[in-house]
């Protein structure tokens, strides 16, 4: 082995073991990759960014800004909104919500998919008095289940499609993925719909805000008294006089009439009352400090912070949100959003710590106050998604032209007239020039995290290959191929696939393993399809863990679930896709 392939191998263990960790974002843990190859010499620097001009990495981030395009015409919306009519019981409903995700997933990104039938999912448990979790996991795996079906359906697929051109000269087209891709989506929700949901821990029955979320625990409810000398005092007076400014104002009710967030500068009289949220600490120095009066407990639920400008919703954080890993205290969530916390759950259990300090992970849930007209904006601005929302649209007017203009994309690539990643840009120019996207919001329709990953771990790949590092590890699963059937290799090559998926970003699965597969081919002299159709399925199925895809991450809150159960319902379904992927492969690519 030479000194080369040991600092790729440490360089590879090191990422590896970041990506584990979790700590740091994985496009930063990518950037640190990079970094080290290039000061080892091993990829010259004029190659360091070469990544970002890769045709996968242009495909992908045409398809994120066509898939959010999709997702906010409203005729999926619409689609989807059958789905909270439907009477059925757990099997039917379970095979109805991860069908029709992983029929979206298949054309449109996967997390976009899973985001658009989320609140719908959530209505419907509180609906049918489910527990949420019975649904949240099969809506996660089924969005997985359908990235499998095309190109489009996940980056992973995106790919290995361009790096078949460098074994076969032509890339996979956009259903090459299908023959196998559907038998094992179909497949998988017949499990899960069947009997797989059945291994689903349960953990909160709860499906309605008012019982997932004590409210009363940090909000308190205090009375302007006579003689207190308080009237004509601002609210911002009263809270910086108390020394608590941290305590937020929720609602002031005065004769009757209820104000929700009054401004700071707004002025209290007798007889006000004022629902403060903070801690209990906080709230009793303001009672100690003040001439407030506490009033007699009574239940508080969120009708108390609506108005006809004002609501209530529930959020859960995206992997990518501003929030994580920081305090609502430190991300001014108020004085930057209008947004206001009013109670914060994680793996189904509500936090009882002071809210204002506690650190934000992904996957939690959030009930947050803000005005009707500008609370969507808002959330899309922090990185969350809507769960059940009150009295706020999710939908706009339904058009077909995102549909049309990406109809004619697919058509254009597949008949060979255009690249698919030509076609599909020339998509985002006509969605823009239609006016389906404006230019000025263009580039935050893209997840540049997963650009940013995808430029740095091309150059990290070709690092293996000239290091020689791919060579040493073909050689290795060569040998293994005289002593074991041909089948074997192709099984092998899958499994490691969903093993690392399962704790890594799975497009970086894809470029390590697309590369390591067409040098096995290449020893073995055999065709390269299987393998990378292999690396292909294990890449997206990733279902032992919920850091192994943001789908995953994002029903953890929601479904009430904790890291190890993902496996009990994952590992059947992973072993399931093993038995079929492997003879289905054969069949469709020989080798």
């Amino acid at each position: 082995m030479t000194l080369e392939q040991v600092y790729v191998f440490a360089i590879l263990a090191v990422t590896l073991g970041l990506f584990i960790w979790g700590r740091w974002r994985y496009d930063v843990v990518a950037l640190l990759a990079l970094l080290a190859v290039i000061i080892c010499g091993i990829v010259p620097a004029t190659a360091a960014f070469e990544g970002f001009g890769h045709p996968a990495v242009i495909t992908v981030a045409a398809v994120l800004i066509i898939s959010r395009s999709l997702q906010s015409s409203g005729i999926i919306g619409w689609i989807t909104r059958w789905l909270d009519k439907l009477q059925a019981g757990p099997s039917i409903q379970i095979a109805a919500i991860a069908g029709l995700v992983a029929v979206l997933s298949g054309f449109m990104n996967n997390v976009g998919a899973l985001a658009l039938l989320l609140p719908v999912v959530v209505q419907t448990a509180e609906r049918t008095g489910r527990a949420p979790g019975e649904l949240m996991m099969p809506l996660a795996f089924g969005s997985l289940l359908g990235g499998l079906t095309t190109m489009v359906g996940t980056p992973p697929n995106i790919i290995i499609a361009s790096f078949r051109a460098k074994s076969a000269g032509v890339p996979f087209g956009m259903f090459d993925f299908t023959p196998v891709g559907l038998v094992i989506a179909i497949a998988g929700i017949t499990f899960m719909a069947a009997y797989g949901w059945r291994l689903i821990p349960i953990r909160t029955p709860a499906t309605s805000t008012s019982k997932l979320f004590n409210i009363e625990d940090y909000i308190s409810e205090v009375l302007v008294p006579r003689k207190s000398g308080l009237s004509g005092t601002s609210i911002q007076d009263l809270l910086t006089d108390a020394g608590e400014e941290e305590v937020a104002v929720l609602a002031l009710m005065r004769r009757g009439k209820k104000i929700i967030r009054p401004k700071l500068n707004y002025t209290v009289r007798i007889n006000d009352r004022l629902l403060l949220e903070g801690s209990a600490e906080a709230t009793e120095n303001i009672l100690m400090s003040t001439p407030l009066k506490l009033m007699g407990k009574r239940n508080l639920d969120t009708t108390e912070f609506q108005s006809d400008d004002s609501g209530v919703i529930e959020a859960v954080v995206t992997p990518g949100s501003k929030l994580i890993r920081r305090s609502i205290a430190q991300a001014q969530l108020e004085r930057r959003y209008g947004l206001n916390l009013l109670a914060l759950a994680r793996q189904g259990r509500q936090v009882r710590k002071e809210l204002r300090k506690v650190l934000v992970r992904p996957g939690d849930v959030l009930l947050l106050q803000g005005q009707m007209d500008t609370i969507m904006d808002s959330l899309a601005a922090i990185g969350c998604l809507p769960l059940a929302g009150r009295n706020i649209a999710l939908h706009r007017e339904p058009t077909l032209v995102p549909l049309v203009i990406f109809s004619v994309a697919i058509a254009l690539g597949v008949s060979g007239l255009l690249s698919l990643p030509i076609a599909f840009t020339g998509a985002v120019v006509a969605l823009v020039l239609s006016g389906q996207i404006r230019a000025r919001e263009l580039y935050q329709e893209v997840d540049w995290p997963v650009i940013v990953l995808l430029g740095a771990m091309v150059p990290v790949g070709m690092a293996m290959e000239q290091s020689g590092a791919n060579s040493l590890l073909a050689d290795g699963i060569a040998a293994l191929a005289a002593i074991l059937p041909a089948w074997s290799i192709v099984m092998l090559m899958l499994m490691a696939a969903m093993f690392l998926s399962d704790i890594m970003n799975n497009a970086a699965t894809a470029i390590l393993m697309s590369q390591l597969s067409i040098q096995v081919a290449e020893r073995l002299d055999i065709s390269a399809d299987p393998l990378l159709m292999a690396v292909a399925i294990g890449a997206s199925c990733a279902f032992l863990t919920p850091i192994g895809h943001q789908s995953n991450i994002l029903v953890m809150g929601p479904g009430g679930y904790r890291f190890g159960d993902y496996w009990r319902l994952g590992l059947p379904l992973e072993a399931l896709i093993v038995l079929l992927a492997v003879p289905l492969i054969l069949l469709v690519w020989p080798l």
